[in-house]
């Protein structure tokens, strides 16, 4: 906790999204002796976004590994250290190269726990810088989240905010089932309260970030931030708009999202990942198949990233994912098509 100087007032301290996930990460290598961090740069260099900065010199070369450029090994040595007892922490640099340890990860990894009828455990964490926004190209800046949803066996988080980070990233290495972590990389800057004191977040409950009762915003990682400003801007227009964050796509908090829709009786999905295949679609699934799909006042709306490459021209690379307009947008044009009339607005605007 803080003291406020003007009021004397204790207020919560804020550090940004890599400072709660390094100390997230140096407080489970303190707490427990058979964690280790392994990854391309994560060492001397401090790792490729700064987030390990420090740890090698605090805690030494045996516990923070660097390692040769080849994301299978690593993926690979990884799951078969697991396995004989310690708890690693992989990081993939770029999440976009996660396709090369896809097999250790997915088909060995996922599967061996199940395999061996509950014998072993695999607790293994692989964090991984996600999403566009750096102007890093094509290769360097997707989402893909949905690919590692599809293997049973993984979970699969994608926290929003610093606290998330901190506390779902703790949880992640005590898990002792594999976990794919997916950081993505414009909220390391982003800042926000984390308490001083020891926490964790479970996996599988969502978090309502903003309580409204017109529509109902499901959205993770970056966009979590995006809609919450939408949210905001459109409270001006009389629009009253609930913004949930699943926090973990695997496992999912389905009862929160489905007594979300419920009440609102609209639902926007809003994920940077592109449309064709992205997560979204299983969450609109998930409520066409709920007890709340007849409550619906207006059809299921994505907003998502265009099913192209992400550009790397910094004006097509902003557009070519979910952007504060398009969510705006979306959200004025269910209104109208449920007969919920923005004030000072007349007609359908389609995101």
């Amino acid at each position: 906790m803080r003291t406020d100087a003007g009021t004397g007032a204790r207020r919560p301290r804020e550090i940004s999204y890599a400072q709660a996930v390094r100390e997230a990460l140096r407080e489970e290598l303190r707490r427990d002796p058979r964690v280790f961090l392994m990854g391309e740069d994560v060492g001397i260099y401090g790792g490729t976004f700064g987030v390990s900065a420090g740890l090698i010199e605090e805690l030494g070369p045996d516990r923070i590994l660097d390692t040769p450029i080849s994301e299978a090994v690593l993926a690979g040595a990884a799951a078969g250290a697991a396995l004989t007892g310690t708890r690693p922490i992989v990081e993939i640099p770029f999440s976009d190269f996660l396709s090369l340890a896809l097999d250790q990860i997915g088909n060995q990894a996922a599967k061996m726990r199940y395999m061996f009828g509950g014998a072993v455990r695999v607790p293994l964490v692989v964090r991984s810088p996600a999403g566009s926004g750096t102007g890093a190209g094509a290769q360097h800046s997707q989402s893909q989240e949905a690919v590692f949803c599809h293997f049973p066996g993984l979970k699969v988080v994608v926290p929003s905010t610093p606290y998330d980070a901190k506390g779902l990233l703790k949880t992640a290495v005590r898990d002792d089932n594999p976990v794919v972590f997916l950081e993505q990389k414009l909220l390391y800057k982003e800042t926000g309260p984390v308490p001083e004191e020891e926490y964790l977040v479970p996996f599988g409950k969502a978090d309502v970030k903003r309580p409204g009762s017109d529509l109902t915003i499901v959205a993770w990682g970056r966009m979590v931030g995006m809609c919450l400003a939408a949210a905001e801007r459109l409270e001006s227009e009389g629009v009253s708009v609930e913004v949930l964050d699943p926090r973990t796509l695997v496992p999912l908090d389905t009862r929160a999202i489905v007594s979300s829709v419920a009440k609102t009786g609209r639902l926007l999905i809003v994920h940077e990942a592109v449309r064709t295949g992205g997560f979204g679609g299983e969450i609109a699934a998930l409520v066409a198949d709920s007890e709340a799909f007849p409550l619906l006042k207006a059809p299921i709306r994505r907003v998502a990233g265009f099913d192209i490459p992400v550009p790397y021209s910094p004006n097509l690379e902003r557009n070519a994912v979910p952007t504060p307009e398009r969510i705006e947008d979306a959200v004025r044009d269910l209104l109208v098509q449920g007969e919920k009339r923005p004030a000072g607005r007349t007609g359908s605007v389609r995101s």
